[in-house]
């Protein structure tokens, strides 16, 4: 609630001084918090500049230079600045005056509400979603699930236009809420990007508030919170309470809310969040069931009843290295029922429902995002309107303007191709290939680490069974793997923004998504190489006993009886639900690290304590801001690149691990909430930031659903033993059962033949064959451990099924996008509506005010003090008709009576789209 002193109108109102200077929240509580402005209590403190004072003396007077040109470059802009000194440590508090928003709303093509016309209030700007038809029916259930309306009341949508000053008449920028601290924010922050400082020689870096930072001139640059998050009545302590808040994690998210607090990209991000969890329920839903079902049916499986056995114990196997023993089959009992659970014949269902599932989650997070980009009024958005990057612009100083942006019309310096462009794009692709040749060589690693792990165990002074030996050596070599992706993280974010920096990008939009674009590259190849080659690689050229295929000297590793797909899922396990847990670890309790040793640092240990202070919460806001984490202009990219990632799991080798996207829901419930708090509690206000979409994490996003129709039917038809499974019950067994298939897999070898055998056999006669898993002839044949004619039937079948699987999904796929429009039909025709309306009142506003000027030029024509009156007035109030036209936007239209409104005369508004046109040229023409 506003203060009641203030009073309020719109043209012709009393305003108070602070309602043009000062964002509506800084009064919503009964108390002014003296914190948030300046000495006079009138400006309010749009951003915040901190500095010490520097002990080396020499480099104190160059600093103090710095910050005297770059301050007075500020107040040139029309900035406001204010000092106060507090504990050693200098604030330089920035206000914006009206003057400064409005040319710089100007200059930053800022969409803003226009003014609230009489009839216009009752606009709905909202649209109907999928299930609101049935809303009222679950309404008792779900009251409890959606925002809280009594603590997040809906936001009231008006019409907005491009800020312009030629034609400020269409906006109220009076009103209070006009400009909010995320608009001055982000337009203080755009003038201290660009003001310069001293430097010596001239240096084309000597510009911007991250470069003072860099160089220690100032130690912090941010915009203030509107209070504690213990502090009644701020919307800091509303989100943290009813929205950071992990028992509420039931709850939907107050997206208008975030938005209006953190800007348009973070509040982009949760929805994003938010709707990807959303979809995962049925995701993990689905798995589950698939998990109990092949639980349930484990008892009848006849191949695992043939293992585990007492009278199998005769089937010896071929040792798994050259210094592994012979092995019982019977010790992978245990192993043989864990692959069941991951191979059965719910996989195939549950790999074709997931690649369903993944088209639908991006077709309805197209249709959702449409509906958020229209509420958030970002539809005519166009990256190509962003400003260079300062960064970019300091670099081509030296170059003269020659190209003119097709876009904002202005000259700017053109990168040379073969002097910079070339040389560092092709210089940024070398390192990027020789960071994934890196990633291959840990993968190496890993891989000789597992099969010592293994010999060991099983040539120990205490050998293991080859059943718990394979799941230890596997586990274990997983851990070490997820080590060795932390260790090459680090050091590939570091020079990826370095090369992508050599890059010259124009704008931020382009910058981040190279960005983006080499880290995941990255990434992919890091986390995802050691499963790939488990999927895809492990066993399949390994060769037979007695003529095994040798890498370096070296046998090539072995999956057991049952495959390698179990290998795959415990890999699949350990690095999924081990990421997810250590970075859960890691977003809880690095922030608390790192706000502890920056209160250290600047002697704000006694500030550390959350719990409000009346005196000092209000009179240190500016101060308690200090001791917070900055959060970056690339604060999100490490959160969507985590989630990126775990769609990566949940999707690419969901055949391998049906529970994927049970664990991604647990992690990203506790994830949503979890983020929400760090943001809130450990880090400085971000700066708003604009954007149109969630920008190339979408793209990826695409080729991972796409990636994983090929990777999960290869799993299946490869790595999984469901095509030989198939070809025995309807090709070999005429019964239709599994009785024999464990005989049918198993091929023989006779000891004798080979030497290294027959001298780990040694004196153990009893040993003369062993047995190994392919499809080879026996020793008795003339042509013995060749490829048997079976192999090359259960090959065919293996081929076949994975062009049946992709085209079988492809054209699911391409149903599925065909049957969600990007865009509903009640948006789009909602979004033309709009625009129709909006373009209506600009047309007639423009009439009024010729006419109005006109007139007022006018000598041969006497206006009484009425009539001028009159015409004043027609600038402020919009003609009776269009109030009737925008009644009409509640109204269920055709698109033959849209199209009559637009294009022809309407009896009910009285008014002719096009003629209308021609009228007010007419009239400016006059």
């Amino acid at each position: 609630m506003t203060d009641p002193d203030f009073v309020k109108g719109n043209g012709g109102g009393v305003y108070d001084d602070r309602e043009c200077s000062c964002p509506r929240e800084f009064y919503q509580r009964g108390e002014i918090n003296s914190s948030l402005f300046f000495e006079d209590c009138i400006r309010s403190i749009d951003f915040v500049l901190a500095y010490r004072i520097n002990s080396h003396e020499p480099t104190e007077l160059e600093n103090t230079e710095k910050r005297r040109v770059f301050e007075a470059n500020l107040i040139s802009q029309g900035l406001e600045v204010e000092a106060s000194q507090k504990d050693q440590i200098w604030f330089v508090k920035i206000h914006a005056p009206l003057e400064v928003l409005r040319r710089y709303a100007e200059i930053l093509k800022l969409r803003m509400p226009m003014k609230e016309i009489p009839g216009m209030s009752v606009v709905n700007r909202s649209t109907k979603s999928v299930f609101s038809s049935l809303k009222h029916v679950f309404q008792f259930f779900l009251r409890n699930i959606y925002v809280d309306e009594e603590i997040f009341p809906k936001r009231a949508h008006r019409f907005t236009a491009i800020y312009s000053r030629d034609k400020e008449y269409l906006f109220d920028i009076r009103q209070d809420c006009f400009f909010t601290t995320a608009v001055r924010s982000r337009i203080v922050e755009f003038i201290l990007d660009r003001q310069r400082f001293p430097a010596k020689n001239q240096h084309d870096m000597a510009f911007g508030i991250e470069r003072l930072i860099a160089e220690g001139v100032y130690s912090a640059a941010y915009p203030l919170h509107d209070g504690e998050i213990t502090e009644t009545g701020t919307m800091r302590a509303l989100l943290y309470k009813h929205w950071a808040s992990v028992p509420k994690w039931y709850r939907y998210q107050p997206l208008d809310d975030i938005k209006e607090y953190f800007g348009v990209k973070i509040g982009l991000y949760f929805a994003w969040l938010g709707y990807y969890t959303y979809m995962l329920l049925l995701a993990s839903i689905v798995g589950v069931i698939c998990f109990l079902y092949s639980w349930f049916s484990l008892k009848n499986y006849v191949p695992v009843k043939d293992i585990c056995q007492s009278g199998n114990t005769n089937i010896t196997m071929c040792p798994l290295c050259d210094w592994c023993n012979f092995w019982d089959l019977k010790e992978t009992c245990n192993y043989a029922k864990v692959t069941y659970l991951i191979d059965n014949p719910s996989t195939v269902f549950f790999a074709v429902f997931m690649s369903f599932w993944a088209t639908l989650f991006l077709e309805l997070w197209k249709r959702y995002s449409a509906e958020i980009t229209h509420r958030w009024d970002l539809t005519g958005f166009d990256v190509h309107e962003e400003h260079p990057r300062p960064q970019y612009l300091a670099r081509l100083e030296h170059i003269p303007p020659t190209r003119v942006d097709y876009v904002t019309n202005i000259k700017e310096p053109t990168v040379p191709f073969w002097r910079m462009k070339l040389p560092a794009t092709v210089f940024s692709f070398s390192v990027v290939l020789l960071l994934i040749a890196l990633a291959f060589v840990a993968l190496l690693a890993v891989v000789v680490y597992r099969m010592s792990m293994l010999a060991a165990l099983k040539v120990g002074a205490s050998p293991m069974t080859t059943s718990s030996a394979i799941v230890l050596a596997t586990a274990s070599a997983a851990f070490v793997n997820l080590c060795l992706l932390y260790i090459l993280n680090y050091m590939y974010n570091h020079l990826a923004e370095y090369l992508t920096e050599l890059e010259m990008w124009r704008t931020q939009t382009q910058f981040d998504d190279s960005l983006t674009l080499k880290i995941y590259l990255l990434q992919f190849v890091n986390y995802y190489a050691s499963i790939f080659y488990i999927a895809f690689f492990k066993g399949k050229f390994v060769g037979h006993p007695g003529e095994y295929n040798k890498l370096f000297d070296y046998r090539q590793e072995e999956c057991s009886s049952g495959g390698c797909l179990t290998e795959l899922c415990i890999q699949l396990a350990i690095i999924m639900v081990g990421k997810q847990a250590f970075n859960t670890i890691l977003e809880v309790y690095l922030p608390m690290f790192w706000r502890k040793v920056l209160a250290v640092q600047v002697g704000l240990s006694r500030l550390f304590n959350i719990t409000p202070n009346p005196d000092k919460t209000k009179d240190e806001r500016w101060m308690r801001d200090f001791k917070l984490l900055d959060w970056g202009a690339r604060g999100l990219f490490p959160e969507y690149l985590e989630m990126v990632l775990q769609y990566g799991f949940v999707t690419i080798f969901v055949a391998a691990f049906p529970l994927a996207p049970f664990f991604a829901l647990l992690n990203n419930i506790l994830e949503m909430r979890l983020d929400a708090k760090k943001l809130l509690t450990h880090h400085k206000r971000p700066v708003s930031q604009r954007v149109r979409d969630i920008g190339v994490w979408y793209r990826i996003l695409d080729c991972i659903g796409k990636l994983s129709v090929i990777t999960n039917g290869f799993i299946i038809a490869f790595t999984s033993d469901m095509i030989p499974r198939l070809v025995y019950r309807h090709y070999v067994n005429k019964n239709g059962t599994l009785d024999g298939y464990l005989n049918f897999t198993l091929s023989e070898f006779k000891v004798a033949d080979s030497p290294t055998l027959y001298s780990l056999a040694g004196d153990l006669s009893n040993i003369t064959t062993c047995r190994y898993t392919d499809f080879r002839l026996p020793p008795s044949s003339p042509e013995k451990y060749t490829l048997s004619s079976m192999f090359y039937i259960i090959l065919a079948c293996r081929l076949g099924f994975v062009v049946v699987f992709e085209n079988f999904v492809a054209l699911v796929m391409i149903l599925v996008r065909w049957c969600i429009p990007d865009m509903s039909v009640e948006l789009r025709d909602q979004i033309r509506r709009e625009v129709y309306v909006t373009n209506e009142i600009i047309i007639e506003q423009e009439a009024h005010r010729a006419r109005f000027e006109r007139a007022k030029r006018s000598s041969s024509v006497l206006q009484t003090p009425v009539d001028q009156d009159m015409d004043a007035a027609s600038i402020q109030e919009p003609n009776a008709k269009f109030i009737n036209i925008e009644k009409l936007l509640n109204e269920n239209l055709t698109q033959i009576e849209m199209d009559a409104i637009i294009h022809g005369e309407n009896a009910i508004t009285g008014i002719s789209g096009a003629d209308c046109l021609d009228e007010v040229h007419k009239k400016l023409s006059d």
